[in-house]
């Protein structure tokens, strides 16, 4: 017999908790219901209902298919109808969450990527803890992912991995640095996400400060890259970054951490049952974008041309000199890495 109608015959008597009433629903005898059930019991080894004349009861068992039996029908049901879709042409869009903070040319990049193989994609921006959720409901196909994250029952592309460095004002003292350590930081706020917006990494990256030497003097927090730049202008603290809120704004730099210090790690990940056909081809189209793009790969520091806040800063008179080149970064093992651009100023 068919496993699937199996099943659907099982959740009627449990939803029911009467045969009778199950074998109306399902339109069939009662005593072909009770024998079906009886022979899914048999396959199973398992009594799935505790019976007499009175009354039917789940048994822990029985409570356990249940649960099971509702979300492999869901998910038969689903891939039914996107396979039926992709034969007729008539896929419906991918549905994809990215962090906010990602950079505006790498969703272009990712969205002419995507729509050059005939795929209409919805890109929304959301957190991390955001896009588990939806992922949770199958409300999204895929999800960029700040990782570490608990990944139960979802798989993922290949990640990219991103170092980063410090955000400060241009007249810090500690600006006339070519390279910091978290150490340095000792006697600085921290400007950093909301912890609820991916609380692996937020958890992660305070650790590292703590082990480290650094113990932030207070902790604010910040989702919107301006309202970053603007606490770290007012003296509120330093942030972490790729270097790319560095370049919106020259009244601050960006100074490299040592290599490994504390890095930044994505990937596309989906539900690993009844995905969306294409996630798997796309996790590595969107993974290349994110490592060739300029924030996630090493760039030469050439010396720069005075600019009109050179002027005004007076980099000339506080000493501080164009950034020497970051020693080249041993080859990796680990899924996609690269470095971020070190231009900060």
């Amino acid at each position: 017999m068919d496993p699937l109608r199996q099943l659907r015959y099982f959740i009627a008597v449990a939803e029911e908790l009467h045969f009778g009433r199950a074998a109306d629903r399902l339109h069939i005898a009662q005593p072909a219901l009770s024998q079906r059930i009886r022979k899914l019991e048999q396959d199973l080894g398992a009594r799935l209902l505790d019976r007499d004349s009175r009354r039917v009861e789940l048994t822990e068992a029985g409570q356990l298919l249940l649960a099971e039996s509702r979300d492999l029908l869901a998910r038969w049901e689903r891939t039914k109808s996107l396979v039926g879709k992709a034969h007729r042409g008539e896929m419906d869009a991918l549905r994809i969450g990215v962090p906010p903070e990602l950079a505006g040319r790498v969703l272009a990049d990712i969205l002419v990527a995507v729509e050059s193989r005939d795929v209409r994609v919805e890109l929304h921006e959301l957190t991390t803890a955001e896009q588990l959720r939806l992922l949770a409901d199958r409300e999204l196909d895929a999800g960029l992912l700040q990782f570490p994250v608990d990944v139960i029952g979802l798989e993922s592309g290949p990640a990219v991995e991103t170092p980063l460095g410090v955000v400060l004002p241009r007249d810090s003292p500690l600006a006339a640095r070519a390279t910091l350590t978290l150490a340095d930081l000792s006697g600085h706020g921290l400007i950093i996400f909301p912890r609820a917006a991916a609380p692996g990494l937020y958890d992660t990256t305070l650790r590292s400060c703590w082990e480290q030497g650094f113990r932030p003097t207070a902790v604010h927090h910040a989702r919107n890259p301006e309202f970053v730049l603007g606490m770290v202008l007012s003296g509120r603290g330093v942030a972490f970054d790729q270097g790319m809120v560095a370049q919106k704004e020259p009244r601050v730099v960006w100074r490299p951490l040592p290599p490994g210090t504390l890095t930044r790690r994505l990937a596309l990940t989906w539900p690993a049952a009844a995905p969306h056909p294409l996630v798997r081809e796309l996790a590595a189209v969107i993974a290349g974008i994110i490592q060739g793009d300029g924030a996630s790969r090493p760039a030469p520091v050439r010396e720069a041309p005075r600019r009109p806040w050179d002027v005004v800063y007076g980099d000339d008179d506080r000493g501080i000199r164009p950034l020497a080149a970051p020693p080249p970064r041993s080859a990796d093992p680990a899924p996609a890495a690269g470095a971020t651009d070190p231009r900060s100023e």
